[in-house]
Formats: structure tokens, sequence, C-alpha cells
């Protein structure tokens, strides 16, 4: 076999770059390092600003939405109208040692002991008079007769109401299934359904129209039969 001839084997081989054509290469390279590193600058300032700007609308947003909630008036609990409501005013608050007779049942405020019935779920009757000291703190009085209301209702009673300021216990003899009392005013009502038991709880619940709003409705004494 013939071998190539020289200078065909001169040209398979890699020519050496001059001193200025390296130069000139490794600033090329350089520069296009450069310009990946500000495309790589440009595009994570592009994600940043959608992702501020995304952020800034949402928590426009929420601000609008705190204002126009925050703009809108609560209506006046004393407005809110409950069709069988009964008020009781000029009630005393006196504390008293001795049983007290009160004119309705369950009563909505008078005379009472001087400690307060913890509020809470109670299986058996509780004490009158330390019941209506809770009344005179803010508590809602949720009474039930169950001759009239079995375990799935009161159950589901219990479903309607707040974790706090209420007493709820059965009372025999009731005129309805259900008594909702607070200090000075009372709703009979049908069932736990009964859209008035809303109204009376957004009314009297923690009512600063009770003698001492705000006291407390724990640290009092427990009736037998609290279960919650």
């Amino acid at each position: 076999m013939t071998p190539p001839p020289e200078d065909a084997r001169a040209s398979d081989r890699p020519q050496k770059l001059t001193v200025k054509q390296q130069r000139a290469a490794d600033r090329e390279a350089k520069l296009a390092a450069f310009r990946q590193a500000q495309a790589r600058q440009k595009r994570n300032r592009l994600i940043a600003i959608v992702t501020g700007s995304v952020a800034a609308v949402a928590i426009v947003g929420l601000l609008i939405g705190f204002v126009v909630t925050s703009a809108t008036p609560k209506p006046d609990p004393s407005s809110i109208a409950i069709e069988g409501l009964q008020t009781y005013p000029g009630l005393t608050a006196n504390h008293v040692t001795t049983r007290v007779d009160y004119p309705q049942n369950p009563p909505v405020g008078g005379d009472h002991a001087g400690a307060w019935l913890n509020c809470g779920v109670y299986e058996e009757p509780v004490p009158n008079e330390n019941a209506v000291h809770a009344l005179e703190h803010g508590a809602v009085w949720v009474s039930y007769d169950p001759a009239k209301l079995d375990s799935a209702g009161v159950d589901a009673l219990r479903s309607k109401l707040p974790d706090n300021y209420i007493v709820v216990s059965p009372i025999d003899g009731l005129d309805s299934p259900i008594v909702a009392s607070a200090w000075g005013a009372q709703v009979a009502l049908d069932d736990p359904d009964d859209v008035r038991l809303g109204s009376f709880l957004d009314r009297f619940w923690r009512s600063n129209d009770a003698p001492e709003p705000g006291a407390a409705c724990t640290g009092g004494i427990n009736a037998p039969g609290r279960v919650a």
C-alpha cells in the first residue's frame, strides 16, 4: 500500500494556534460565558418580578376584602327580631343563700346564689340559683324537656351552640321541647333546627346587657351530671 503524501498527512494534524489567536479564542469563550450569565440573571429577574406581582395582587385582594368586610357594620343586637320572645326588665340581682321561687321556668334572672354554675353540658337538672348567676355573666341557658327531645335531638341541639358561655340541661315539664334563656329574656323553641335559636344567640349570647358581661363562666361550681 502506497503511503499518503507528506503534505496530506500534515493537513490531518490540528493546527497550533498562535498566541494572538489563543487570546482571541479565550476572549470569545469568556464573552460567551458572560452573555449566558447575563441571560440567566435576566430570566431570574423576570421570574422574581412576576412572582412578586402575583403576590402583590393577592395581598391587595386580601386587603380589599378585609376593608370591605370591616366596613360592613354589624347589626345592632337589639334590632334582631325574634318571634315569641319574652323579656323581663328590672330584675334584681342580689346574692342570697336560700332557695329562690322564680316566676319563670327556667328562670331568666333575679336574686341568685353567690357561686355561679360553670358553663357546660349537664345531663341532670342544675340548681336554678347557680345557673341564674351564670346568666348574670352573659351566658345563655338552653334547657330541654327529655320527654319531648330524645338523645339524637339533644346531640343536634348541642351542635348548634357555641363552646363557651352556654349551659345545657334537662328540665322536666317544660311547655315546649326547648327553651333558651338569657338575663331578662326567653324564647320557647320547637326543635334544634328552629331558626330562632340562632337569632337568640346573636342577640343575647355574651350580651353587654347582662349585669356582669364578660365575667367568668368557669371557676364556679359544677352541678351533678356535667358531661362537657
